[in-house]
């Protein structure tokens, strides 16, 4: 029984975590991708997040700014612009396709490989949380 008893006590400390207030708008992004993901919300890669641009299903557009092909970077911030959806971008899509789950993983669930991914939009934020107040804060102010 006493394992019982401390397993939801694990539990509460992850939502605990995850509800605190982010340090800075990466952690913030980061924080909401992970929801977004969990929630089977989110479009990975330049043809999907074209698509849900397109579609103006897409609430939230993140794009990698060590992104080599000029011409996405255009399609992509001309999307945006053109149907009126935010758009943050982050220094490197190593990282971005870290937060959005693009992670192979060894048996010591130490990081493996990591594929990169230019562009990613989200269509379904899921929960509400601090991260996501603080994200649209950001573009209220801008």
């Amino acid at each position: 029984m006493t394992e019982v008893d401390q397993i939801p006590d694990v539990e509460q400390e992850v939502v605990v975590e995850e509800d605190e207030t982010p340090a800075d708008l990466n952690a913030a992004l980061q924080q909401v991708l992970k929801r977004a993901r969990a929630h089977k919300g989110l479009t990975r890669g330049l043809r999907e997040t074209v698509k849900a641009l397109d579609k103006r299903v897409a609430h939230l557009c993140v794009l990698a700014e060590d992104c080599n092909e000029g011409g996405y970077t255009a399609l992509i911030e001309a999307l945006c612009t053109e149907h009126g959806i935010d758009l943050i971008k982050v220094p490197e899509k190593k990282k971005l396709g870290e937060w959005v789950g693009l992670v192979k993983y060894d048996e010591a669930d130490n990081i493996k490989k990591v594929i990169g991914t230019s562009s990613v939009a989200v269509t379904d934020y899921g929960e509400k949380s601090k991260a996501l107040d603080m994200i649209l804060e950001h573009f209220n102010k801008n």
